[in-house]
């Protein structure tokens, strides 16, 4: 790995040179967070701040998981020179877990000035040994997994992790976030400002901002208490808190909490603190190989029994069914 001090997150007058690499079932969003910022910049700035060139795996253009394409200038070569080589990944990773690819990819990673992994391809750098000795991170769904994986990385539910010369962040708004304190570091903080204005879009305050099942968008500034009623229902997908205990909580009363999240909601606390847990539930049955018995206990269900009619109410199929097709 290139010396710790040397780090891309700093002000530096020359062009950057910056490597995508996407592997197929990346989600095209990750791509776009991750390039576009950077067009962005070039274009405000009026000269080429950045130059990017995408790569696959076999040289193939990858498909993203809305089906579209990412145009790719060929094969990624682990023995040429990445000034930044960033690892944008979604689903089927496994499929690029070990073998030529991970060697090729952990030796380019060295060789590189910085290595960063976008979304799931936090997992590849993983695999490459490049996250050793590292903080990182991953999307949230997979923060329990990603820890055990890596013993060797600290992993932190952040938004995005820079560690020297290497970066980690868990999904398309984070890469937005990350490649805006690019610019802003790099460059300046007035044309972060600009290129963010360009996508009306408002960045994160801070980089260690956890992860969170759900968005709340402006919710947490039109109605704080139930904002926070749904970060602490969140907070507690495993070990689910009683409705009368988040209502004491946040300081109202079991009705009066009720009534408010009805009206904002439309539905009852309990019933969206169940739906909460299910929608985690149906994300593990579709994308682990985790048991059934597991899901149950890590989304809160004392059975695999219960668990199991719970998720055939909410989906009208079994949760097993669902995992077959």
């Amino acid at each position: 790995m290139k010396n710790e001090t040397s780090t891309v997150f700093q002000a530096e007058s020359t062009p950057l040179d910056v490597t995508f690499l996407v592997v197929p079932g990346a989600s095209i969003l990750c791509v776009a967070s991750s390039v576009d910022p950077l067009r962005a910049a070039n274009r405000i700035a009026g000269e080429a701040l950045y130059r990017w060139s995408f790569v696959s795996p076999d040289g193939t253009n990858p498909e993203t998981t809305c089906g579209l394409p990412v145009v790719v200038s060929g094969k990624f070569d682990p023995n040429a020179r990445h000034e930044v080589l960033i690892v944008i990944a979604g689903f089927g990773t496994a499929l690029y877990s070990k073998g030529p690819f991970i060697a090729g990819l952990a030796k380019a990673g060295r060789r590189a000035r910085a290595v960063g992994g976008i979304e799931a391809g936090t997992w590849l750098l993983g695999r490459a040994g490049l996250l050793d000795g590292r903080a990182a991170t991953t999307h949230f769904e997979d923060m329990e997994d990603f820890s055990t994986a890596f013993p060797e990385a600290d992993v932190r539910a952040d938004r995005y992790l820079i560690d020297g010369p290497v970066f980690t962040c868990g999904g398309a708004s984070a890469a937005s976030d990350l490649m805006l304190n690019l610019i802003r570091t790099r460059n300046s903080m007035s044309l972060a400002l600009n290129v963010a204005s360009v996508f009306i879009y408002d960045q994160s305050p801070a980089s260690t901002n956890s992860h969170h099942t759900v968005s709340l968008g402006q919710l947490e500034r039109l109605d704080p208490p139930i904002a926070t009623t749904i970060r602490l229902m969140d907070n507690h997908i495993d070990e689910p808190l009683m409705i009368a205990t988040i209502a004491s909580r946040i300081g109202i009363t079991p009705r009066t909490l009720e009534l408010k999240f009805s009206k904002a909601l439309g539905e009852t606390p309990g019933h969206y603190y169940l739906g909460l847990r299910l929608a985690a539930a149906r994300k593990m049955v579709t994308d682990t190989n985790l048991q059934m018995t597991e899901i149950a206990a890590r989304t809160g269900f004392a059975s695999a029994a219960t668990f199991s009619r719970a998720f055939r109410l909410r989906y009208n199929k079994t949760a097993s069914s669902l995992r077959r097709r």
